[in-house]
C-alpha cells in the first residue's frame, strides 16, 4: 500500500509487531496496546513506591497539582515505559545504571527481561522495600542491585565503565520533596541542586559504554512564588552536555489522567493563564565521540 506520494504505509500493527509501541516522537500512553501491557506488569506483583509515600513531606499540597500523582502520595513509574525504553535502548542482556532508583519498578522490570540492572537510592528504606518486592517477583538468582546512599559519592569509585545503559527519572528539583536528608536533590535550593545534579550526570555518564545511551525521563517544574517555567528539560540537557553527551532523541510522554486534568485546568488557567501539563519529556542522550 502506497500513499498518494509513492511511499510505502506501513500499518500501524505491524509497527507495534515489532518495536511493542510505534517508534514516534509522541508515545501516547493512553492508547489500549500500552494500558493493557502497563496492567500485565502490574499483575506480576511490582509495587509502588510505598516507602517514598510516608516519607515525603508537603505530599498533598504538591501532587494536587502534578500531573503524575494518583491522588494517594508520590509519583509511580510506568513500567509499560520501562519496557520499551529497554528494548529500543539496551542490547539484550545488557547492564542499566540507575542513579536515582526510587522505587522497584525500573530494577524488577530490567531482570524479569533478562537485563542486569543497577540503582542508587538515597533512601536506606525504600532500598529495603525494592529488595522484598524483587523477591516476591524474580527468583532469588536473577534479582536487582540496590545500593542505598548519595549517588554523588557512591559514583565515584564503586563501578567500572562498563554499563550499556542509563535509564532514570531524577527529583523534579522541588516539585515533590521526599525527605529532610541534606544529600537530598529535592530538598536543596536550584542552585545547590544544579550543582550536584551535573555532578551525578557527569559520573554517571563516565561509567557509560562508548556507544551506550542515556534515556531519563524529566517533566518541567513552576516555580511556586513567580510561576514561572524553571525550565528543567533545559537544566536536564545542559547536565547531558557538560558530561560530553549529545541529544540523539527526544519524545513527548501523552499521560493517561486526562480526566482529572480536566477537573483542574479550568481554575489554573482562569486564575493565572497556566495550562495544564499533560506530558512529560523523554531524553535520549548519546556520546559524541
Amino acid at each position: 500500500m502506497v500513499d498518494l506520494f509513492g511511499n510505502e504505509i506501513i500499518e500501524d500493527a505491524l509497527l507495534r509487531d515489532r518495536f511493542l509501541e510505534p517508534p514516534f516522537s509522541v508515545l501516547d500512553t493512553r492508547s489500549g496496546s500500552w494500558q493493557k501491557r502497563k496492567k500485565q506488569w502490574k499483575d506480576k506483583g511490582i509495587e509502588s513506591e510505598i516507602v517514598r509515600k510516608t516519607e515525603l513531606c508537603m505530599a498533598q499540597s504538591i501532587n494536587k497539582y502534578d500531573f503524575r500523582e494518583s491522588y494517594t502520595g508520590t509519583s509511580v513509574f510506568d513500567p509499560a515505559l520501562t519496557e520499551l525504553m529497554y528494548r529500543w535502548f539496551c542490547p539484550v542482556n545488557g547492564k542499566i545504571l540507575d542513579p536515582f532508583a526510587g522505587g522497584p519498578v525500573r530494577g524488577i522490570v530490567a531482570n524479569y527481561l533478562d537485563y542486569y540492572y543497577t540503582g542508587i537510592e538515597l533512601s536506606h528504606d525504600q532500598v529495603d522495600y525494592n529488595r522484598k518486592n524483587a523477591l516476591d517477583v524474580l527468583p532469588v538468582n536473577n534479582q536487582p542491585n540496590w545500593y542505598g546512599g548519595d549517588s554523588d559519592q557512591i559514583l565515584n569509585d564503586r563501578f567500572i565503565h562498563d554499563f550499556d545503559m542509563i535509564f532514570s527519572c531524577p527529583p523534579y528539583l522541588d516539585l515533590e520533596i521526599y525527605s529532610n536528608n541534606i544529600n537530598d536533590l529535592s530538598n536543596m535550593t536550584d542552585r545547590d541542586f544544579i550543582k550536584k545534579y551535573n555532578s551525578i550526570i557527569k559520573k554517571s555518564c563516565s561509567k557509560l559504554k562508548k556507544d551506550g545511551y542515556a534515556v531519563f525521563v524529566v517533566g518541567d517544574v513552576r516555580d511556586k512564588k513567580t510561576g514561572f517555567y524553571k525550565d528543567f528539560i533545559t537544566i536536564t540537557k545542559n547536565a547531558f552536555y557538560n558530561a560530553g553527551m549529545g541529544l540523539y532523541n527526544e519524545m513527548i510522554l501523552l499521560e493517561n489522567g486526562l480526566n482529572t486534568a480536566a477537573m483542574r485546568c479550568a481554575k489554573t488557567f482562569k486564575s493565572g493563564k497556566k495550562l495544564t501539563k499533560v506530558h512529560q519529556n523523554v531524553l535520549v542522550f548519546k556520546g559524541l565521540s
